[in-house]
């Protein structure tokens, strides 16, 4: 949308008024006995009141009504969305999804929330530790109704249409290519501008922070200037009918009803903000000698766990770089791992799977499930010549890592009817090249 405004900066300390009210945040001071223009003052918490100030997470709202003016909440269906992670029995097989199905614009009206379906997760939210992953398919906006989730944070991948994501905070546009990170407890609502679709990775007990650099230094990846948050922008709109407000909490969804816009908000400082990142600014790090680097190195954000070294959840990209190694098998490697690698594409051909691996679709390595390069990609680079060349070249594909064994839910499996069941196949075709007469070549 033409005229939106932001704030560049990872987890800053800002402030924002909207300029029809200037003046608007209190001077020295958050909470004064009459706040300017008669706002009420409102903590959001997103952290411990004592933890360390690294990590202290709070923004103070000015507001024309507090968010505590409300009828009481009332528990409604969820849905696909769940957090029953044993309603079907474990699958240790690779999994592939072809693209979830959009509702089309011709059938029924289908927004943000009704559209949220559960693919897998591990974890519980009432412990506060935990992953769930979530596809998104909607037709329609969210028409006086917001979202809150009380158990975590959503990471939300737009794959196909734009979303314009009113805050508390103001207001954001996210397109395919860019991501954006909507915190614990903070109250947004999507309008779509047709049949749309995309990925959601939420967390619960830890919010997301960019990966310490080692070595690399100071600079690379995701660099802070490049991420934004929006700008104050209230409304003052009362509606008789009823505005609602839905609420996840402890896995469930419950609604209730208030009689003005929760975006009310007229001005606000802090450093607890939504935010978004165009994935095209990422600074790419990759190998220029030989041999094929690990895909930690492509991690946008994360979101730690309490052992060091170990994600809860990280965001991995595999955007548009030069492959130059030399004497190197350049595509992914034959893999087993201790984490679980979930993956989807937003646009493009992966390297790895030039076919099968459809934009809007997805696929789960599940912990210790072998996985790698299908045949033909094994085939062609292992006897490809070896000379600079860009790789994923008008592709973005990604990855959610975890540390927990993520069970897949009946949606996923069955309920969504987008299992690639041949998926297996891809690698059928591959035969032994073992040669037990094998002698180096004398140099």
């Amino acid at each position: 949308m033409a005229g939106l405004k932001y704030m560049s900066g990872f987890g800053n300390e800002c402030s924002s008024e909207d300029p029809r009210c200037p003046g608007s945040l209190p001077e020295g001071q958050n909470n004064p006995q009459v706040c300017p223009y008669g706002l009420y003052a409102e903590q959001l918490s997103g952290s411990a009141f004592t933890c360390p100030r690294p990590a202290n997470k709070r923004s103070w709202l000015y507001r024309i009504l507090p968010s505590v003016k409300h009828k009481p909440f009332t528990q409604i269906p969820c849905g696909d969305l769940t957090e029953n992670w044993d309603d079907v029995e474990p699958d240790p097989n690779q999994i592939r999804w072809l693209p979830f199905t959009i509702p089309k614009t011709t059938d029924t009206k289908v927004d943000f929330v009704a559209g949220l379906h559960t693919i897998c997760g591990a974890g519980d939210s009432k412990s506060r530790n935990g992953i769930s992953i979530h596809v998104f398919t909607c037709n329609s906006s969210m028409v006086d109704r917001c979202f809150n989730n009380s158990d975590g944070d959503f990471l939300i991948v737009p794959q196909q249409g734009e979303l314009l994501i009113t805050t508390e905070f103001g207001k954001m546009m996210v397109e395919p290519n860019e991501i954006c990170v909507i915190q614990q407890g903070m109250r947004f609502s999507v309008d779509v501008f047709g049949e749309t679709r995309g990925y959601l990775l939420e967390v619960y007990g830890a919010h997301f922070e960019l990966p310490d650099l080692g070595p690399i230094g100071a600079n690379g990846l995701a660099n802070p200037r490049d991420f934004l948050c929006p700008v104050a922008c209230y409304e003052e709109r009362t509606v008789p009918t009823g505005y609602t407000v839905i609420n996840k909490y402890q896995g469930k969804l419950f609604s209730c009803r208030q009689d003005f816009s929760p975006f009310n908000v007229v001005a606000w400082h802090g450093n607890y903000t939504p935010y978004k990142y165009n994935l095209k600014n990422f600074m790419v790090i990759n190998c220029v000698a030989f041999d094929h680097a690990d895909p930690s190195i492509f991690t946008v954000l994360t979101a730690k766990s309490t052992r060091p070294g170990v994600a809860i959840a990280d965001f991995v990209i595999f955007p548009p770089r030069w492959g130059v190694a030399d004497h190197t098998f350049r595509p992914p490697y034959y893999h087993r791992n201790c984490m679980s690698e979930f993956m989807g594409l937003i646009k493009g051909h992966y390297e790895a799977k030039e076919e099968g691996f459809q934009p809007g679709g997805a696929s789960l390595h599940s912990v210790m499930t072998p996985h790698g390069p299908d045949v033909d990609c094994f085939e062609k680079n292992t006897s490809a010549e070896l000379k600079p060349e860009r790789v994923a070249e008008g592709t973005m594909a990604f990855m959610f890592e975890s540390s927990f064994s993520m069970a897949v839910t009946k949606w996923g499996l069955e309920t969504c009817q987008k299992l690639d069941k041949s998926y297996y196949q891809c690698w059928e075709p591959l035969r032994s090249h073992f040669n037990p007469n094998w002698k180096p070549s004398k140099q």
